[in-house]
């Protein structure tokens, strides 16, 4: 019953997170943290950092990690292929339905529609993980707010957007940073 239900999850994911793996972050989040409870937000927020951090698309990294985690290796095979399945079909009928009607207006207008909503799934998915980061699991208000990350997360910002560093180098030394002040405080 669990691998019908990892399957089924992960379809969903692969099916309906349109615009690639930070638009499946709110998908995956509600099958594994809370339709399922498969795992805790913080154990997903990890779960998002090690799937980022890692080759390959987020969907499937997720989707393979929480595989293993809830039922072992054919847990993974199982959750991965419910996650690939609906992109390998429906991007072989994308491509043949692009190619022959590319120059049609209405196609056109189809794709110009879809990127709100694509922005908007992004969005909600790293608001979520900011609140994690900001507030871990207390409630919002300025005593709860964990200023290492708030700092860490406005210094990522900047140098990503501003610096154009390697976004790789930039986790890596937020991590190193948290680790030291982690190290230091204690």
């Amino acid at each position: 019953m669990i691998y019908i239900k990892l399957f089924l999850s992960f379809l969903q994911v692969g099916m309906f997170s349109v615009g690639g793996g930070y638009a499946a972050m709110p998908l995956i989040q509600n099958q594994v943290v809370e339709a399922h409870k498969w795992l805790t937000m913080n154990e997903f927020t990890d779960l998002i950092t090690i799937a980022e951090m890692t080759p390959g698309p987020i969907a499937v990294n997720s989707a393979t990690f929480v595989g293993i985690r809830i039922a072992g290796w054919q847990g993974a095979v199982i959750a991965t292929f419910g996650c690939i399945l609906p992109s390998c079909l429906l991007v072989s009928l994308l491509a043949w339905v692009y190619y022959k009607y590319k120059g049609v207006s209405a196609m056109q207008s189809v794709l110009a529609c879809l990127r709100p909503a694509v922005v908007a799934l992004i969005a909600a998915a790293g608001i979520s993980i900011l609140r994690v980061v900001l507030f871990a699991d207390a409630p919002i208000s300025l005593h709860a707010v964990n200023w290492i990350g708030a700092g860490l997360f406005a210094a990522a910002f900047v140098v990503l957007r501003k610096r154009k560093w390697n976004p790789i180098l930039v986790m890596s030394l937020c991590g190193v940073v948290n680790l030291c002040i982690g190290i230091l405080i204690k």
